[in-house]
């Protein structure tokens, strides 16, 4: 290929990179409404441990507009999975379904995604070290937000728990302790160290990485009957019409986490840095079992930082059994524990008792507001019942003295963010929406055949009119192929 033909492709190429193509959105749609993997990914609308819920204004190598939201043609996807599958031994292939969840993380979720992002700054050091030492692909990292989009606390409606959603029992096998006071499916550290364990032995069983993946989804006995049923097929792919509904779609989108997690910078995805990563992270051993109350007194940190670095501490308190404890703080925060440690170990802790639940009654900090509509024949008790809390602590949040509620009434309820997908609470119900996607938009390019109804229904907008008004279209001849549109994120 002469020089001028060769720059002439490159040229072509770039400009396939660079601009929108085809849009897919209409399959998104073929992704269920309780989709859990589109759920857990919500579990990041009230994790709030972030310098800022505003993206980072970070410089981007394609000059995108902050708001644009690029989309690309089958070819460019097909090209850039193609190069990644080349470096990885997991198989990573390209079709609709596997589009269909890139779509998700990058138009549906994707101010979740720039959450992810500023997560696995905390995280990936982590799975890496853990991977590397097991000789693991490092790719499988990402299988971590396929499971809990990187959030400590996930906990799916089945139970499962973690960054990496060990039911109970798993992790018991995998010698996770799990008791009144720790649960290690949280630890960062150890649960990876279990997911390592884990993964190597279903490679080992499978010699196949899309079916340990699979496996890992819903368990190695469910692979192997769907490879008895497929006939003896032993492909992912050949055996997937076979496989539970779940775990037909686990394989794809690990595939689609791995693509979006590569291309972050061409699909504008910018990270919303958290309160700390890896490396402003040191760990402390603890001797003797001690409150996080007893740490916040002496050493300048409060409790909410604790629990965010110490998840699989469940009830404030490190218990120590046969040896030391590990407590990750702040770097800066180490000496200032050392100094101190005396202090805190010998300070002995007021008795927690009813007068003090009392007092604290109405506590808000680091937990999120839901609103209960009461319903007919609902009382205190039944509403309290339902959230996990207590009467005092809802006539707290809502400054009532009487014991009556009334149908309609609404009721402030604060809850843990952690616990908000174990009540199957609406979305819609939870007062939290970041300042930042309150007024978000993305551009969509016109194709052939739209009329601002069908973008609308398609992109589940209030009207045609609302696309009218934010676009400043006062005569709809305007709505022509190729006009780049703005649509609003709120919805989406």
């Amino acid at each position: 290929m002469g020089k001028k033909s060769l720059l002439l492709f490159l040229s072509t190429f770039q400009a396939l990179l660079l601009c929108a193509a085809d849009n897919n959105t209409d399959s998104v749609k073929t992704i269920p409404p309780a989709d859990p993997i589109s759920s857990v990914i919500d579990s990041l609308d009230n994790f709030n441990f972030f310098v800022t819920e505003e993206i980072t204004d970070v410089y981007s190598v394609y000059d995108f507009p902050a708001d644009s939201v690029p989309a690309y043609s089958d070819l460019v996807y097909e090209y850039r999975m193609k190069k990644l599958d080349n470096i990885t031994p997991i198989q990573l292939d390209y079709n609709s379904v596997v589009q269909n969840y890139i779509e998700l993380y990058t138009v549906r979720k994707r101010y979740l995604a720039s959450k992810m992002i500023g997560l696995a700054k905390l995280y990936f050091p982590i799975f890496e070290e853990k991977l590397d030492k097991y000789d693991l692909p490092l790719e499988l990292k990402y299988l971590a937000i396929v499971e809990s989009a990187l959030n400590p606390m996930a906990k799916s409606k089945s139970g499962a728990t973690g960054l990496w959603q060990f039911m109970l029992n798993s992790g018991k096998m995998l010698d996770l302790k799990i008791d009144s006071y720790v649960d290690e499916r949280r630890d960062p550290y150890k649960s990876t160290e279990a997911a390592c364990r884990y993964l190597e032995y279903l490679y080992k069983t499978f010699n196949d990485w899309q079916l340990a993946l699979a496996a890992y989804n819903g368990g190695p006995g469910m692979v192997r009957n769907a490879i008895e049923r497929s006939g003896g097929k032993s492909t992912f792919w050949e055996i997937r019409p076979f496989l539970p509904a779940e775990t037909q779609n686990y394989v794809p989108a690990f595939i689609a986490v791995v693509y979006v997690m590569n291309h972050t910078a061409e699909h504008n995805i910018k990270p919303i840095k958290p309160r700390f990563t890896y490396f402003d992270t040191d760990t402390v051993q603890i001797s003797q079992s001690t409150y996080f109350s007893q740490i916040t007194k002496f050493v300048s940190v409060d409790t909410e930082t604790l629990k965010f670095l110490n998840p699989s501490y469940k009830a404030n308190y490190i218990p120590v059994y046969d040896k030391p404890e590990i407590l990750v703080l702040p770097a800066d925060k180490v000496k200032e524990f050392i100094a101190k440690e005396n202090d805190i170990l010998s300070y002995v802790m007021p008795k927690d008792d009813f007068g003090t639940h009392l007092a604290n009654a109405g506590e808000k900090s680091g937990k999120v507001k839901v609103i209960h509509t009461v319903e007919k024949g609902e009382y205190f008790h039944k509403i309290a019942l339902k959230y996990g809390c207590s009467i005092d602590n809802l006539k707290a949040w809502n400054n009532q003295t009487e014991n009556d509620v009334h149908t309609g009434q609404q009721l402030e309820v604060w809850l843990d963010p952690a616990s908000i997908y174990r009540y199957n609470i609406s979305k819609k119900d939870v007062s939290y929406t970041p300042a930042s996607e309150k007024n978000a938009f993305f551009y969509y390019v016109i194709q052939q055949g739209d009329s601002l109804e069908s973008i609308a229904g398609k992109f589940k907008c209030e009207s045609a009119d609302q696309l009218r008004a934010l676009n400043s279209i006062v005569d709809d001849n305007e709505v022509v192929p190729g006009k780049k549109i703005k649509i609003s994120g709120a919805q989406n």
